[in-house]
């Protein structure tokens, strides 16, 4: 749920380690990056907003609005959201190198019931470079339906 949410509002590089039997602390981390402490902080909004929704609370939260790195942790999900440059530097992927990734859906698909909105998220497939799964270059369309009961 916490990766759907970050895809949701256009998070880069998502990848989800596997840390059953690995640590003691948590069972994931999510890790994905985003381009500004705006965007970071949009993408922390929504995955509170996800998991909320959905009767998950959230332990503790680290990282205000001006910093390069925001965590997110639900005791058995750990969510790390950082600038590109805070990942490279932290580059939590190598330091938990020996836990396995967890695959993401090729295509997402958000729905907001609140304003009846569907939102294509659009194709995903896996980098030759890196191995992490990124958008493909074709633009994600928007279809808007209106609320008939409205």
């Amino acid at each position: 749920m916490a990766a759907e949410a970050a895809l949701s509002r256009r998070a880069n590089d998502v990848v989800i380690l596997d840390l059953r039997g690995i640590a003691s602390f948590t069972d994931f981390f999510v890790i994905c990056s985003g381009n500004s402490d705006t965007h970071l902080e949009g993408i922390s909004n929504a995955i509170l907003e996800k998991l909320e929704g959905n009767a998950v609370e959230l332990w503790h939260r680290e990282g205000s609005r001006n910093d390069n790195w925001l965590l997110l942790d639900y005791v058995d999900v750990v969510v790390h959201l950082f600038l590109r440059e805070a990942r490279e530097f932290y580059n939590l992927e190598r330091l938990w190198a020996d836990a396995p990734t967890v695959e993401l859906p090729e295509a997402v698909v958000e729905y907001d019931e609140e304003y009846e909105e569907f939102e294509f998220l659009g194709e995903w497939e896996k980098s030759e470079e890196n191995g992490r799964l990124e958008r493909c270059e074709s633009p994600p369309a928007k279809i808007w339906r209106r609320c008939e009961n409205c």
